[in-house]
C-alpha cells in the first residue's frame, strides 16, 4: 500500500501563492520603474546593517562563485567580492546594473559580471554558481517556477530572503487609510512550495532599517506610500499629509523591517 496523501499534500501553495500575489495590493514594479529609483537606493543599501548581517549567513565553504540575483545596485555582490573569485550580478533594471557597474569601477572591483535578465526570462544561459542568493528580490508572480531556476543555478546552496508579513507600509500608515488592503503571500508559502518540492528549507530572521520615509518631506511621504499601494484619492493624500505634519514626522523611534532568510544545501 501506498502512503496516504495528507491535508498539507492536497495544498498547492504554488497556486494559492499566485492567487495572492494576484489580488494583492502591492503590485509588482516595472523595470523602469526600479530604473528611475536605481540612484537613490544606490545611496542607501550599502550603509545598511542588513547587508553585513545577510553576508555573515552566507556559508562560503568550498565555494568560488555566487549568482546575485535581482542584484539592485550590487550591495550584496559588492559586499562578498573580496570572499569569491567570481560574482555574477544579475537583474532586469538596466539602471541598477549601471550603478553595480560605477560602483565596481569606483572601488577598483574586477571579479563582477553583469547580466540583465528578468524571472520571467530563460536562463539557459545563466551561468551556474556555487551560490545563489536572491536577496529582497522575489518579487515574482510564479514562485514555484522561480525557485526552480534558483536551485538550477546553484551548484551548492541557496539564500534568499522575502519580507516578513506581507505589507511594505508600516501598520499605522495603513490605519489612516480607509481602505482594505490585501497583502502578498507571507514566506511560508516559500517554505511549503520548496517542501513540497523535496527541499527542506532552514529558516532564519534578520532586520533591516526601515529608511522609506526618513528625511522625507510631506510630498516625498504621500510619493513613497503611492509606490507601495499605487494611486491615492485626493481625499487620501489629504489624510496623510495630515498625519505626516500632526504625527509621523516627530516619530524618532528607530523602525526595522523583518526579513525571513531562507536557504538550503543543494542536493547532489
Amino acid at each position: 500500500m501506498g502512503l496516504i496523501q495528507t491535508n498539507l499534500d492536497a495544498l498547492d501553495f504554488a497556486e494559492l501563492y499566485k492567487k495572492q500575489m494576484k489580488s494583492s495590493t502591492f503590485k509588482s514594479k516595472s523595470s523602469q520603474d526600479w530604473d528611475k529609483r536605481a540612484n537613490s537606493m544606490n545611496i542607501n543599501v550599502h550603509k545598511s546593517i542588513y547587508t553585513k548581517t545577510f553576508i555573515d549567513k552566507i556559508d562560503t565553504t568550498n565555494a568560488s562563485s555566487i549568482l546575485d540575483v535581482g542584484c539592485g545596485p550590487g550591495n550584496i555582490s559588492l559586499a562578498i567580492s573580496s570572499k569569491l573569485s567570481k560574482i555574477y550580478a544579475l537583474d532586469y533594471s538596466k539602471g541598477m546594473l549601471t550603478c553595480v557597474e560605477d560602483n565596481c569601477k569606483l572601488n577598483n572591483i574586477n571579479n563582477i559580471s553583469t547580466i540583465h535578465k528578468s524571472w520571467d526570462d530563460n536562463w539557459d544561459d545563466v551561468p551556474k554558481a556555487d551560490i545563489v542568493v536572491a536577496s529582497r528580490s522575489m518579487e515574482v508572480k510564479d514562485i514555484k517556477d522561480a525557485l526552480i531556476k534558483l536551485n538550477s543555478k546553484a551548484n551548492k546552496r541557496v539564500y534568499l530572503t522575502t519580507k516578513v508579513g506581507g505589507s511594505f507600509i508600516d501598520t499605522q500608515i495603513l490605519n489612516q487609510l480607509e481602505r482594505e488592503i490585501y497583502p502578498r503571500p507571507d514566506y511560508i508559502y516559500l517554505v511549503n512550495v520548496l517542501h513540497s518540492m523535496g527541499i527542506f528549507a532552514k529558516v532564519d530572521f534578520i532586520l533591516s532599517e526601515n529608511t522609506k520615509f526618513e528625511n522625507s518631506n510631506k510630498e516625498e511621504f504621500i510619493q513613497r506610500v503611492s509606490w507601495s499601494l499605487g494611486e491615492l484619492s485626493n481625499e487620501e493624500k489629504l489624510v496623510l499629509e495630515n498625519y505626516f505634519e500632526t504625527t509621523y514626522k516627530y516619530i524618532k523611534t528607530p523602525n526595522y523591517i523583518k526579513w525571513a532568510l531562507i536557504s538550503w544545501e543543494k542536493k547532489c
